[in-house]
């Protein structure tokens, strides 16, 4: 494991614990091991450390919808929906999401994890679109992904029902959509 990781690993924990706003930077150095100017000297500032928190932890959710779409590329309703599903249970787990959904932060961490989340979602799952069905198109593949990104997180942090409910929701706006560039 890097110090990166250990500084990062111990965001998390502080995160879980006490929430962002709470947590400064001598605490994550001394929970991490390290002094606060190797802090410092890994992340800059406060602000990129917490962009590196929500990265990967954002990189966690994606991994994971990753693995459900490629386990069930042959019937894309049902990966759509497992994976959506399987994003919206897990994000309710997540601290960024929860929270963000308490309002304790301010503004921060929402546009972190909107900005970041929307951008970096609508690459992999663009990508992974196109890998797991070569003939979408990119253009198509960018738009599913980008809406449901959007979607997604919009259900994450305003949860009206729960993660299947959502998920079979989605799948009924989006499953024509996906069946029409999938060319079924």
């Amino acid at each position: 494991m890097t110090v990166r990781d250990a500084i990062v690993d111990a965001v998390d924990a502080l995160v879980r614990d006490r929430g962002w706003a709470a947590t400064t930077m001598a605490d994550v150095a001394r929970a991490a091991g390290v002094s606060r100017q190797t802090v410092y000297n890994e992340f800059g500032t406060r602000q990129e450390l917490v962009q590196a928190y929500v990265l990967r932890e954002i990189e966690a959710l994606i991994a994971a919808v990753e693995a459900h779409v490629r386990a069930h590329h042959d019937d894309a309703r049902a990966a759509l929906s497992g994976a959506f599903g399987l994003f919206l249970r897990l994000a309710s787990d997540e601290p960024l999401v929860r929270i963000i959904v308490a309002d304790a932060e301010g503004g921060e961490l929402i546009r972190l994890l909107t900005l970041t989340g929307l951008s970096v979602a609508t690459d992999r799952v663009g990508t992974l679109i196109a890998d797991v069905w070569p003939q979408v198109g990119a253009a198509d593949a960018r738009l599913v992904a980008a809406s449901l990104a959007r979607l997604a997180i919009s259900h994450a942090l305003v949860p009206t029902e729960n993660a299947e409910a959502s998920a079979a929701a989605v799948t009924r706006l989006v499953g024509p959509f996906v069946d029409e560039i999938l060319g079924e």
